[in-house]
């Protein structure tokens, strides 16, 4: 039996009742509707679940949407980034959202994406402080895990690494920033709408340094099952792209340094599995032992990636020198090992839909 929308009486006064709904597929965290209203206007309606969560997480990742929406929802009309919020039922984590034709795959869609991520970016600043969580980023932890990846694969660590680390992970505290960060910007979180990207799924939304997201380009979309390598010219048009609707928008230039933010992703051993296992066991120490896939490219592939834009950014770079000749050897001795490890797939190489 198909399960009911739980509209109530709030919104049943405001936008009318369902007439008609449909249950589309989601993660095991939400259940999402196409409904039609009384009036003929379809919506979308999405409520956060259980699902592997406490009643209290639940209620977090609802609160953390509805912030995050209600921000990007500052941008309006052709400039929007997001669906807009027609009501919510905080006590159901339920939240009702304009409907938006998706094109579906489209050729040629990093442009666009990369705009109207610097725009769902610039919506907030300093007043917005205490609007959602502050970002989570590397940790010491992280950065020791990575030196013992090194050590178990016996490949020697420069002596400067241990320092460039940690002025990597002062460089990278989120707290002096302010831009509404999605999360998990990735494909398939993102409508390609005929007036532009329009982004869903703001519960890991936080405010942060956008040059985090803005890295998923270079280091592979670390939080997404589809990693994918974007290079060369398109690379180079994405990240201009960026930088120059930032600068239209703010007057300003991004802030931070980009290796940085690549190098952040690098360490993250939680970023080369998706989101129920993270924070359950060290990751990066699995991978002397195992290989494990998320979605069509293996944990192996994806730190292969990572290492070599980072030993790339970094051969001429005044904090991150040795680091970058660390990547290298790491990704050379993963080679070795592993020959048949693949390059990840280009934007264009498959679909994703």
């Amino acid at each position: 039996m198909p399960i009911r929308v739980p509209f109530n009486e709030a919104l049943r006064s405001t936008l009318g009742a369902p007439t008609e709904s449909k249950l589309l597929d989601s993660s095991p965290r939400s259940r999402v509707w196409w409904v039609r209203l009384a009036d003929g206007r379809p919506v979308v309606v999405k409520q956060m679940t259980d699902s592997g969560d406490t009643g209290a997480d639940a209620d977090a990742r609802f609160a953390r949407e509805l912030a995050g929406l209600r921000l990007a929802g500052r941008a309006s009309g052709r400039d929007a980034v997001a669906p807009a919020v027609l009501g919510a039922d905080p006590a159901a984590r339920m939240v009702v959202l304009e409907y938006l034709d998706d094109l579906g795959e489209t050729a040629d869609w990093l442009p666009a994406y990369a705009e109207s991520l610097a725009r769902l970016h610039a919506l907030t600043g300093p007043a917005d402080a205490g609007a959602l969580p502050v970002a989570s980023g590397p940790t010491a932890a992280d950065a020791e895990s990575f030196l013992a990846l090194a050590r178990a694969l016996d490949v020697p660590v420069p002596a400067a690494v241990t320092g460039e680390l940690a002025g990597l992970l002062e460089r990278l505290d989120p707290t002096p920033h302010h831009a509404l960060l999605h999360g998990d910007p990735c494909p398939g979180n993102d409508l390609r709408t005929a007036e532009g990207v329009r982004f869903v799924d703001f519960e890991r939304a936080s405010l942060g340094n956008g040059l985090v997201e803005l890295a998923y380009f270079r280091i592979g979309f670390p939080t997404c099952w589809c990693a994918l390598s974007v290079t060369a010219a398109p690379l180079a048009e994405v990240e201009d792209v960026y930088r120059s609707t930032w600068r239209g928008l703010t007057g300003t230039d991004v802030p931070g340094d980009l290796a940085d933010a690549c190098a952040g992703w690098l360490i993250q051993g939680d970023a080369l599995v998706q989101r129920a296992h993270r924070g359950t066991v060290d990751q990066l120490a699995r991978i002397p032992a195992e290989d494990f896939e998320w979605g069509y490219v293996s944990a192996r592939e994806r730190l292969v990636h990572r290492l070599g834009v980072v030993a790339g950014m970094t051969r001429d770079h005044d904090h991150l020198h040795s680091l970058g000749r660390l990547s290298s050897a790491l990704a050379d001795r993963l080679l070795d090992r592993w020959p048949a490890l693949r390059p990840l797939p280009r934007p264009d190489a498959r679909p994703w839909f």
